[in-house]
């Protein structure tokens, strides 16, 4: 199942001097964090921002490419999670027919901005990775009484504070800690 998104902004993480595309699932208050390189930041936010360089930036170009040989971007879809690295594929018709590509998430989201088209991420990547309002907010009632309380009030002041690997990182400590809990009822 694919859940759709939409980039909801680009930020730099300060602690780690990294850039964090955030992708909102507005239907489950969920986001999910993607590290990105200041290039591609840079294109996302041009684009979001309704800034036209100069010159054509590279995402422009493909863009200019797949439109002069009458291809359109059907969707773009964040389909994996491996070893902390992110997959996407791009959805392009073409011909009538439908085509998938591989490409890096950021790339793929500064293609789905400029060509409107919609941001999937699957199912499973959203499980694995995504962070949910809920979770946080509920951690925020209370003193943290057990561990699993204490992990998501960390979670949430890392998410208010913009540290994104910290998020990552705690996010990675509640996943295992809810399988340990798993395997033991």
């Amino acid at each position: 199942m694919l859940i759709s998104v939409r980039v909801d902004r680009v930020t730099l993480d300060t602690t780690a001097n990294r850039f964090v595309v955030i992708l909102r699932d507005d239907t489950h208050n969920r986001w999910l964090p993607i590290v990105v390189g200041s290039s591609e930041a840079q294109a996302i936010a041009l684009q979001m921002e309704n800034i036209i360089p100069p010159r054509p930036l590279t995402h422009d170009l493909m863009k200019s490419l797949l439109d002069s040989i009458e291809a359109r971007i059907s969707r773009i879809v964040v389909s994996d999670l491996r070893e902390n690295t992110y997959y996407a594929v791009i959805g392009i018709k073409l011909n009538g027919r439908n085509v998938e590509v591989d490409a890096r998430p950021s790339d793929a989201i500064a293609l789905a901005l400029r060509s409107q088209a919609p941001i999937f991420v699957s199912d499973e990547v959203m499980r694995k990775a995504s962070v949910s309002d809920k979770e946080t907010e509920r951690s925020e009632e209370r003193q943290p009484v057990d561990r699993m309380e204490r992990l998501n009030l960390e979670l949430q002041r890392a998410i208010e504070e913009e540290r994104y690997e910290d998020a990552a990182r705690l996010r990675d400590e509640i996943n295992a800690y809810k399988k340990e809990r798993r395997l033991e009822h």
